[in-house]
This record gives structure tokens, C-alpha cells and sequence, in this order.
């Protein structure tokens, strides 16, 4: 096998992205390592990004929504002088396969979404603050922020070339949200996906495609100003995290096995086979017991877990046409460690739990394999991992019992 492509990360782990806080507001600064591609043969120049930078972006919107709800504004911004940021690297594009484009476009975009409706969900609002050249994928990094402010400076653009440059992952969500989003004129649109040098200050306000320029001398303290009135119109103060902890994971050649998840690969079959084991302990009584459970909660375990293999199938068994699920053990228990959460939507950590099944959920359901569902005596495709009976492309149910097996 190739290198394993790994989605977990933590803080003390990062290269390309650092974090800091201050009360409810966070501030995301873009400080790409240039030779921390994730594989060799390119430099990461011009705050650039690939699949490793992406991954943990995604760990620091994770981590925003579970470890620190108290944040109501998240500043995203290089740092780096004279550039936001390049896009996707062209030379790591260049190299990589066919399918491992694909999949990098897939996740990118899932991640831009989960920031982009970081709002509506959770009352966190991104702020884009671009200094310097904002090309490409960089600019699709701003347009997934519900606000962007760009200095007039005399050089800072944002540009999306598809026309005069290479165009090469044009589906990740730029254009569509310049126009769907944005609501961005299509002669205007057309203009601008055609010029290399972008759009700059007061042209770039009057075409919507920023929602403020600032003068370069005001620029830091308006910045601070619009983060800090949205940290206070979202009123997370006082809210306590709890903490992600690493995932219980063992690799093998032909497994992954985790605490409530398993996967088994038959590689003649071009088959993997992902198990879902129900909880084994009653849920909760109260909302507080899921607090100090916190990642260690079954639906959250389950969730993550279930997350990180898929991302592990999709880009690291890239010759599994066929993904088959099972959940195993008793279905009255899933249900009740479901209904704790439904019944405590005001709670956030109830909130962001079963938005983040919603999450997983739609990332099954974007995995472009043959999906399919065996329900056999003793499985538990019930409440939330019902979801996934329906995602499958075929679903089997056997009737009667297997011999030697009286489980219902």
C-alpha cells in the first residue's frame, strides 16, 4: 500500500495554520509551511495549499464548533506578507492522479461548506480579512466566509482566472458562489473568471464581490472592530468545551478497527464491509452526564469514527468499488442515546453532536462507491444509523434467522 493519508491531526501538529483567542473572537491566520507538501516533489509557495493544508483547516473548524463554543467570530487571514493566498498548488495537481484530485476537490469543498454554514448552525461567523493577492482556491476560501473585507492598498485583489489560467478544479464552489451566493451579475462574472489580474478596491465593492474595502491605514482596526460586534451579537460568553480527544485506531493490512466502528477489506472482492456497533452502556439520564462523558459520548465517538473511516476509504483504498454496512447490537439503546441529544436541541453540545451526524451523513452520501446496506438478525439500523439503510444504494434484509443464530 501507499502512504496512508491520515485526517487526524491536533493543534501541536499543525504547519500550516495557526490559532489565536481572544475572549469570543478567534483569529485564523493562513501561514502555509512552503515545504510541507504532503507528498514530494512541490513546495507549498504562495500560502498555496494541498490535501495536508485542507485537512487541518478542517481539524481547526472542528475544533472551533466543539472545543470552543464561545467563539462567535472567526478572522481568517494570511500570515504572510503581500499574499492571502495562491489557491491549490498547480504543481501537486499536476502530479497527482486522477482520483486523488477528485477526491482532494470533494473534501475541500465539504470543508468550505462547513464553515460557510458555521453561521447558520452554530453562530459562528468567518470573516475573510484579505491582504494581498487572493487568486484562485485562495478567493474560494474568502467567498465561503459570510463576510469579507479587503484592503485598498493599490495591490490587494481577489481574482478567480479560470479562463486565462489553468481552470483546473473549477467545480469546488467558486463560481457558484459568486453567482449563486453573491448574486453577482453573469456579464460581471464573466469579466472576472476571464482577467488575471483581478479586481481591486472600490470595483471589487461595487461588483459584490467584498462586502467592505477599507482604507489600508483603518484596515487592522476595522477588522477588530467587525469581529468583535459579530463575537457579541452571537452571545456564546460563558459557553465551556470539551476536549477532542485522538481516536482509538488500529491499522491493519487488511482492517481498520476502531471502538465502535470496524472496517474489513476483501481486496479480490474489491469489497469493504464498515460495522457499526451499537452502545453497549445505557444512554444518559441528563444533559450534564454528556458533558463530562463529552468525546467519549457513543454518538459523538460513533460520528467521529465513522467520519475518519470513510476519508480512509475513499482516499487511501482507492480500488474498493463496493462499500458494505452493518450495524450490529441493540437497537433500543441507539435510539436512546439519540433521543438524549433530540431532546436537549437548546443544549449546544447536543446541537453541534447531531449537526455533525448531519455532516457525516452527507459525506456517505458524496462517497462515489457502490453503496450498500445488510440487514441481518442481531443489526440495529435504527434512529440515526437508519440514515444510512437510506443513503445505500441497495439494501438487503434477511428473513428469518441464520442457523445457530437466534438474535432477532
Amino acid at each position: 500500500m501507499s502512504k496512508i493519508i491520515d485526517f487526524q491531526c491536533d493543534p501541536s501538529k499543525y504547519r500550516h495554520w495557526r490559532v489565536q483567542y481572544d475572549g469570543g473572537v478567534a483569529t485564523l491566520f493562513m501561514d502555509v509551511d512552503e515545504n510541507g507538501g504532503l507528498f514530494d516533489g512541490y513546495q507549498l509557495k504562495l500560502n498555496s495549499y494541498d490535501l495536508g493544508v485542507d485537512i487541518e483547516l478542517a481539524d481547526v473548524v472542528q475544533r472551533m464548533r466543539f472545543e470552543h463554543p464561545e467563539i462567535g467570530a472567526v478572522v481568517m487571514r494570511s500570515g504572510k506578507d503581500n499574499v492571502f493566498c495562491a489557491g491549490a498548488n498547480i504543481r501537486m495537481l499536476g502530479g497527482a492522479a486522477h482520483t486523488h484530485k477528485v477526491n482532494f476537490c470533494k473534501f475541500t469543498n465539504e470543508t468550505r461548506n462547513t464553515y460557510e454554514a458555521a453561521l447558520a448552525d452554530s453562530g459562528q461567523n468567518y470573516i475573510c480579512a484579505i491582504k494581498g493577492a487572493c487568486a484562485g482556491g485562495g478567493y474560494e476560501l474568502a467567498l465561503a466566509c459570510n463576510h469579507i473585507i479587503l484592503t485598498d492598498d493599490g495591490a490587494s485583489n481577489v481574482a478567480l482566472p479560470e479562463v486565462p489560467l489553468l481552470a483546473v478544479l473549477p467545480g469546488t464552489g467558486g463560481l457558484t458562489r459568486v453567482t449563486d451566493k453573491r448574486k453577482i451579475r453573469r456579464d460581471r462574472a464573466d469579466v472576472f473568471c476571464s482577467i488575471e489580474e483581478g479586481v481591486r478596491g472600490q470595483r471589487a465593492l461595487d461588483w459584490n464581490l467584498v462586502d467592505e474595502v477599507v482604507a489600508n491605514s483603518k484596515f487592522e482596526e476595522t477588522v477588530t472592530q467587525r469581529a468583535q460586534e459579530f463575537a457579541d451579537m452571537a452571545g456564546h460568553a460563558g459557553r465551556k468545551g470539551i476536549r477532542l480527544t485522538p481516536l482509538d485506531r488500529q491499522i491493519g493490512e487488511s482492517s481498520v478497527t476502531y471502538s465502535t466502528v470496524e472496517i474489513a477489506i476483501e481486496r479480490a472482492m474489491r469489497v469493504a464491509t464498515v460495522t457499526i456497533h451499537a452502545p453497549k452502556d445505557d444512554a444518559a439520564t441528563n444533559i450534564d452526564v454528556l458533558h463530562r462523558e463529552g468525546a467519549a459520548s457513543w454518538m459523538l465517538r460513533c460520528a467521529r469514527e465513522l467520519d475518519d473511516a470513510i476519508l480512509h476509504l475513499r482516499l487511501n483504498e482507492l480500488d474498493i468499488g463496493v462499500i458494505t454496512f452493518k450495524a450490529t447490537g441493540d437497537a433500543q439503546k441507539v435510539i436512546a442515546h439519540e433521543a438524549l441529544l433530540l431532546n436537549n436541541q437548546d443544549n449546544w453540545l447536543a446541537h453541534e453532536t447531531l449537526l455533525y451526524w448531519k455532516r457525516v451523513l452527507k459525506r456517505v452520501d458524496m462517497t462515489s462507491r457502490s453503496l450498500v446496506a445488510l440487514v441481518e438478525p442481531g443489526s440495529c439500523f435504527a434512529g440515526t444509523l437508519a440514515e444510512l439503510l437510506f443513503a445505500a444504494d441497495r439494501s438487503y434484509m434477511a428473513e428469518g434467522e441464520f442457523e445457530g443464530d437466534n438474535r432477532p
